[in-house]
């Protein structure tokens, strides 16, 4: 399951996103990214959508549960400021976890939300540099 700040709840945020967003294809999965950039740095937030043509509610579910999964290891590669949407195509119900798990990777780097190491993108949208912040290994400043 996602943390709570990183899902994407209301229908009218997920409209925005899906009106508004940048679209990335792929044959098993289509990424919508819409940037809400604002003054203070905020959690990316997430949803995910498989509609009946995927399959029955129970394939539906599986794909989300398992799409959920490989999201949730890579929230720490997510740059902040983003609201995400990840719909499942036809052929994702088909594909193994490997496939999915290189399809949301493919994704999230063509689309320009993937950080490779997540402590500068977090420090960088904060204004620090990396000597600023405090590392733990001594006392507070």
């Amino acid at each position: 399951m996602l943390p709570g700040r990183h899902r994407l709840r209301r229908s009218a945020d997920v409209q925005r996103v899906r009106q508004e967003g940048r679209r990335q294809q792929h044959p098993l999965l289509v990424l919508l990214v819409l940037d809400h950039a604002r003054e203070v740095p905020s959690a990316t937030r997430i949803a995910i959508a498989a509609g009946r043509r995927v399959g029955k509610a129970v394939e539906r579910n599986r794909v989300k549960r398992r799409l959920r999964e490989i999201i949730r290891r890579y929230l720490e590669h997510v740059g902040p400021d983003f609201d995400i949407l990840f719909i499942a195509k036809t052929a994702a119900a088909s594909a193994n976890h490997d496939e999915l798990e290189r399809a949301v990777q493919q994704l999230l780097k063509s689309a320009g939300v993937w950080v490779e190491d997540k402590r500068r993108a977090d420090d960088e949208g904060r204004g620090l540099s990396h000597g600023d912040e405090n590392t733990g290994s001594g006392p507070l400043k």
